[in-house]
């Protein structure tokens, strides 16, 4: 697919420069005047305004007084396009004088301001915003969101179950117990574009804002293909058996450790009979109608979320653009 990765998240060269992610070119690095961070607070990126309607990560000096404890476990993001080193700084320590009842929420549209940021940055919902990040500033945001639920959630030894200390400037977690290393890890899932004719598959899942649906997409179990994994999870919640399956693209997913593998099928059958354990609905969609979906003149149904992979391959299905 021509158009794959221009899709949300999608490759922007960034240098990740991993050999520098030893402790002795950290300290280097760290003390360059140009060395630079962004803050993330409980999964939410740093941001500020842009003119228009763009919106960028915002970045501070390292000894900036919003990082606090969290100087002392930067995680090293990169080199940018001038050789500068990035950095990222985890400040969910910090409690704002008010948590909002939406925070975690499917789509939190809460905005979180630090005494100490003054320049009108604020923390908001990656999902909200990702579609109107750069390409570059989106790789950051991903990769820095991905390796924070990581160490949130990979704090001890999984075979000792001892406490595993972060190395490698945050890419890497050792265990002094039992001298297991752990690494940052992703799940494969396959989302899928299964068309029969001028039709494809959508469904919505039972947590989902009314009205939205989406392509179905599912993990891929271990010793299982790309393929296999589509023609089971489409079988699983839909009843649809997949003929012909495709590789179009792939975007990481850190909500929280994913890496969607998008895939187009032809479908072999069309009588849908759903997993109400799965999903709470599918159906058939013509083009003529997913038109109108994506111009919100559906009637019932809401589009994909702009940014996320299924809108990607829709819009490039409406447009003919898949080859």
């Amino acid at each position: 697919m021509r158009q794959a990765e221009t899709v949300t998240f999608g490759g922007s060269a960034l240098n990740r420069a991993t050999e520098l992610r030893g402790p002795e070119a950290q300290v280097h690095l760290q003390a360059q005047k140009t060395a630079k961070t962004t803050l993330f607070w409980r999964g939410k990126p740093m941001l500020y305004a842009q003119p228009g309607d763009e919106i960028g990560l915002a970045w501070v000096d390292i000894d900036h007084p919003a990082l606090g404890r969290a100087r002392e476990s930067l995680i090293f993001l990169g080199m940018d396009d001038a050789d500068d080193p990035l950095f990222l700084a985890d400040i969910s320590i910090w409690e704002p004088e008010e948590l909002p009842e939406t925070l975690n929420a499917f789509l939190d549209p809460s905005e979180q301001f630090h005494p100490a940021l003054v320049d009108g940055e604020y923390f908001a919902e990656l999902r909200s915003v990702m579609f109107r990040l750069s390409a570059r500033d989106a790789e950051l945001a991903v990769m820095a969101r991905g390796v924070l639920e990581w160490h949130r959630t990979h704090g001890f030894c999984a075979t000792c179950g001892g406490p595993a200390d972060m190395v490698m400037s945050g890419w890497q977690r050792n265990c002094p117990a039992c001298n297991r290393s752990h690494f940052p890890r992703t799940d494969p899932v396959v989302i899928m574009l299964i068309t029969h004719g001028n039709n494809v598959l959508v469904g919505r899942s039972h947590a989902w804002p009314e009205g939205m649906y989406s392509l179905l997409a599912g993990f891929v179990e271990p010793g299982e293909t790309l393929e296999a994994a589509v023609r089971r999870e489409v079988f699983e919640e839909s009843g649809i058996r997949v003929g012909a399956v495709r590789y179009l693209a792939s975007q990481p997913w850190p909500f929280p450790a994913s890496l969607m593998f998008g895939c187009g099928g032809v479908a072999v059958n069309t009588d849908i009979t759903i997993d109400p354990k799965e999903i709470e609905d599918a159906l058939w969609v013509s083009r003529e109608e997913m038109l109108d979906i994506f111009e919100g003149a559906h009637p019932k149904i809401k589009p994909a979320r702009k940014g996320a992979i299924a809108h990607f391959l829709l819009e490039n299905w409406l447009a003919d653009r898949l080859e």
